[in-house]
């Protein structure tokens, strides 16, 4: 495959292209239990108003101007799962971590990685002035985001103020939630004018790093873990316009996060996981450049 270098200097962060390697190698085999999507009785592990904390979190790394994977939490325990806790943080922290290792070896930008029991992400709250600094955000299983006001109103600011998030994990509607409805109608709270588009992957965000081929993409069994639907992609852009910057990227019957925590597992094919990755990085590198 053809490789091509260039860089692109956007604020603080220099992105470089590189040949296309194997990705999954070099992934530690992630140690957390799989997810399983469901309970019932989710909502009497704790109060809607509380703030579940990962057994694995030992707190954020001081900001240093890195770029850091930024995971977004959500208070309630909706979609609760053990020991992955409430639908925010499944995968955590071995997605994040996994991904930050390929991010770093394939690219020009370094991530945070590591430093001492803190690993892979930052956990921040919508209603967090700490999100601005940012630029990138994750949010998993949005049907189990429930905002109040004042995190509608930090959501809307932070892509308003040039913030990009990707939503991932969670279905069109295989239960009573509807996942996909419930996300749509909170982001048209936030942002009454959005309007989704469905991607056709020949958008620049599918050729930022890795040519991407989302049609062989939706042929694989990306979920890992449940389901047999084919994913699809959409989008909002800056004033609806597919000309401008895209600003919100949902994976709508997805998961890309428990391919990166499994990818060193041989739970999901490395050839999967390869591509997955690049996805991620495609992600990455579009929102630091655009």
């Amino acid at each position: 495959m053809m490789s091509r270098t260039w860089i692109v200097d956007r604020g603080s962060w220099i992105v470089e292209r590189a040949a296309l390697i194997v990705l999954s190698i070099v992934i530690a085999s992630p140690t957390a239990g799989a997810q399983r999507r469901g309970n019932p009785f989710s909502q009497y592990f704790g109060s809607p108003d509380e703030m579940y904390q990962p057994p694995d979190f030992h707190g954020n790394v001081p900001y240093d101007g890195r770029f850091t994977f930024a995971r977004i939490r959500y208070r309630g325990f909706a979609h609760f799962s053990g020991r992955e806790g409430p639908g925010w943080s499944h995968d955590y922290p071995d997605a994040e971590e996994n991904f930050a290792k390929i991010l770093r070896d394939v690219t020009a930008v370094r991530p945070f990685v590591e430093q001492g029991p803190m690993v892979g992400s930052v956990l921040v709250a919508l209603d967090d002035p700490l999100l601005f600094k940012y630029p990138v955000s994750y949010m998993s299983e949005p049907g189990g985001w429930n905002p109040n006001d004042k995190e509608l109103a930090g959501f809307r600011n932070y892509i308003l103020k040039g913030g990009f998030m990707i939503f991932d994990d969670f279905r069109e509607g295989w239960r009573g939630e509807y996942d996909w409805t419930h996300l749509r109608e909170l982001v048209a709270k936030a942002l009454p004018n959005a309007r989704w588009i469905q991607l056709t992957g020949n958008e620049p965000i599918f050729d930022s790093f890795f040519k991407i081929d989302i049609k062989a993409v939706s042929q694989w069994h990306t979920e890992s873990a449940y389901g047999n639907e084919p994913p699809t992609f959409w989008a909002v852009f800056q004033d609806n316009d597919p000309k401008k910057r895209l600003i919100l990227m949902a994976n709508v019957d997805d998961d890309i996060g428990e391919s990166w925590q499994w990818s060193g597992s041989g739970f999901v094919p490395i050839s999967e996981s390869n591509e997955i990755y690049k996805l991620g990085i495609n992600y990455v590198i579009y929102a630091l450049t655009h």
